[in-house]
């Protein structure tokens, strides 16, 4: 049964992140209303792993939906939506054995650019001041749906030597992602423009297995620009 409901949970989560564009388009004008908005958001995210004393952060792109439900007092609205594409993880991870002696000797000296791919869902509880600022706070609850380690060495004078390692790679991971997120936005053209943003992601749930290893968290910065599908009513 849980497996059912974990591959049922990654089924849903695809379709909502592959039919996003097309769930815009035909419906963007039926969506957004005095009391709920609808847009695609998207952007660039640096992403990293607090744990791992040797990495740096990655810069990554994301993409997805967004809602705007708007409360009584119209200052306060609930943020969600589903962001697809949100790939995490960090770049500068040290190697380690792939349990090939060629392999090992190739990328030895090399580093690790670890690809961690969520569907997430933020619950953000959203103030806008009257000068068309917001602020916003509130969990993020990830599902994970692919991990890669990409191997990188460089050599002098030759193209760089790449491997990627999927092989059970999600394997060592959790499913499941939470945290909190913070962020503050500003709404263009006097509050009817696009939405521009930036938000911070501070994992709460170590992403390992290993309880040998130390804890990891995922961090990640988000910089975003969302536009509303659709014409309030």
């Amino acid at each position: 049964m849980k497996r059912l409901l974990i591959i049922f949970a990654i089924l849903l989560a695809s379709v909502f992140a592959h039919s996003q564009i097309l769930i815009s388009i035909l419906l963007g004008d039926k969506l957004n209303s005095d009391k709920l908005e609808f847009g695609i958001e998207g952007g660039l995210n640096m992403s990293d792993i607090n744990g791992i004393a040797q990495s740096n952060s990655a810069n990554r792109f994301n993409i997805g939906f967004y809602l705007d439900f708007k409360l009584k007092n119209p200052n306060w609205m609930v943020h969600t939506g589903i962001i697809g594409k949100s790939t995490m993880g960090a770049r500068g991870i040290p190697v380690y054995s792939l349990n090939n002696a060629d392999l090992d000797n190739s990328f030895a000296g090399g580093s690790i650019d670890r690809r961690l791919s969520y569907f997430n869902l933020p619950v953000l509880m959203k103030y806008r001041f009257e000068n068309n600022f917001s602020v916003e706070a509130g969990p993020m609850f990830g599902l994970m749906n692919k991990a890669v380690d990409k191997f990188t060495r460089t050599v002098v004078n030759k193209d760089d030597l790449t491997y990627e390692n999927k092989l059970k790679i999600k394997d060592q991971f959790h499913f499941l992602d939470a945290g909190l997120m913070f962020g503050l936005g500003y709404r263009l053209l006097g509050g009817n423009g696009i939405n521009l943003g930036i938000r911070y992601y501070m994992g709460l749930v170590d992403i390992t297995k290993d309880n040998a290893t130390p804890n990891q968290y995922n961090r990640t910065l988000y910089f975003s620009v969302g536009i509303p599908v659709g014409k309030a009513k």
